[in-house]
């Protein structure tokens, strides 16, 4: 088993705000100097992370001060200068609501490079308060997922000179990703998820699949996961999965477990 470290890199001193945390909570309560100090406290704690043996996971969100990281892959670029073994993973980057997934492709082999091979992409559909944000139509974001991700991985796989992309979502007259990526064909690619659905698409892909305290649904999820890979054959092992959990830590049973409930009450 694999643990990684993971921040949101929330602004802390807005939390007792009496707004909405996402979309409508106004810049002014964030002083830049604090965001500065708290932003320079993440870098410590990743390197410390390194430095132990654990791997480093990033996420994204927008306008939102439960999370400062606008982007995962820009952080991880950041973090590829002051780790030197970690595992980055960026869970992830929401392509069904970034705009240009030829700049994801460009940003990933960027950071593969800058890391010496060390990035894992996760393709993630992102968050709904987002894709209302975006203006993106709900209807068709699936689909626009799944040609931003196909996309992505064409380009970070095609080495022979540029290629036209003319889809239903994106259209480019010439794509070619300078540097390509070190590991080949591409980085580890990661889902997130929590349906049957996810857990068979992603095995027909061989990616990684992972959910957040999603309770009773990871499991049929993985066994979908698990019985794709046995159709197309091939075993899926305990690195095709991830679970993220929440523990709550306190001096006492009660505060761990107050602890525990204020957050999975958040999520």
């Amino acid at each position: 088993m694999q643990s990684w470290y993971f921040s949101e890199q929330s602004y802390a001193p807005a939390w007792d705000a009496p707004v909405s945390p996402k979309v409508t909570a106004p810049s002014s309560l964030v002083d830049p100097e604090t965001a500065h100090r708290l932003l320079q406290e993440f870098i410590v704690e990743c390197k410390l992370a390194d430095e132990l043996g654990m791997n480093i996971m990033t996420n994204e969100h927008h306008a939102a001060y439960t999370c400062m990281s606008v982007s995962a892959l820009m952080t991880l670029a950041v973090l590829a200068t002051h780790t030197k073994r970690a595992r980055l993973l960026a869970l992830g980057v929401p392509i069904m609501n970034r705009m240009d997934p030829y700049r994801v492709a460009e940003e990933a082999a960027y950071v593969d490079i800058l890391s010496r091979g060390r990035l894992e992409l996760g393709l993630i559909k992102g968050s709904t308060f987002e894709l209302y944000m975006s203006n993106s139509n709900p209807v068709t974001s699936n689909a626009r997922y799944w040609e931003a991700h196909d996309l992505i991985l064409k380009a970070l796989t095609t080495h022979d000179g540029p290629f036209s992309w003319e889809g239903e979502f994106f259209q480019y007259r010439a794509v070619n990703i300078w540097p390509r990526p070190i590991q080949q064909p591409h980085p580890p690619v990661w889902m997130t998820g929590m349906s049957v659905e996810t857990g068979t698409l992603a095995a027909e892909r061989g990616h990684v699949v992972g959910t957040l305290l999603s309770g009773g649904l990871a499991k049929p999820m993985y066994d979908a996961y698990r019985k794709r890979a046995r159709e197309l054959g091939w075993e899926a092992g305990p690195d095709r999965f991830a679970y993220a959990a929440i523990v709550g830590v306190g001096a006492t049973r009660e505060e761990g477990l107050r602890r525990a409930n204020a957050v999975a009450d958040y999520v």
